[in-house]
């Protein structure tokens, strides 16, 4: 009886949803773990339009030519624009953009790894020139199309 009462009890943690945050929650989160969250929000928005709007000079600004992003767990690299019109279709199919399109500022996951849409969709984290990493380059660094 006492195992069936565990059971039923982990089962409804499991189903009920996490409490809400706060965008401020969201943007002390993001300044403690990556970096000042301005750049970060500013980012976030820029993203979801050039997703939206399938706007690859928009979204070309956000990818590190020439640095691999792991996709689906391998390392791919893009190294221009043009590569990134080329596989656009494929790196940000339906699933992708619905996950990232569909992310409420406040629903974002973060953590020293990044910030995460959906169920880990893409991941965004900043690299830093130097150690003090005040001004860090966003950039998405994992996609999950599968």
């Amino acid at each position: 009886m006492l195992k069936a009462l565990l059971v039923a009890a982990a089962a409804l943690l499991v189903a009920t949803p996490v409490l809400a945050q706060t965008a401020a929650e969201v943007d002390q989160r993001i300044d403690d773990v990556l970096g000042p969250h301005e750049i970060y929000t500013a980012a976030i928005s820029r993203i979801q339009e050039a997703l939206k709007d399938r706007d690859i000079e928009k979204l070309a600004g956000y990818i590190g030519y020439g640095e691999a992003i792991k996709v689906n767990g391998s390392d791919v690299v893009i190294n221009d624009e043009e590569q990134l019109g080329a596989e656009f279709d494929t790196l940000f199919n339906p699933k992708v953009i619905d996950a990232v399109v569909g992310q409420s500022y406040e629903t974002l996951f973060v953590n020293q790894d990044g910030i995460m849409f959906g169920n880990g969709e893409l991941w965004l984290n900043g690299v830093c020139d130097d150690d003090a990493c005040q001004f860090p380059f966003v950039t998405i660094v994992a996609i999950n199309n599968q």
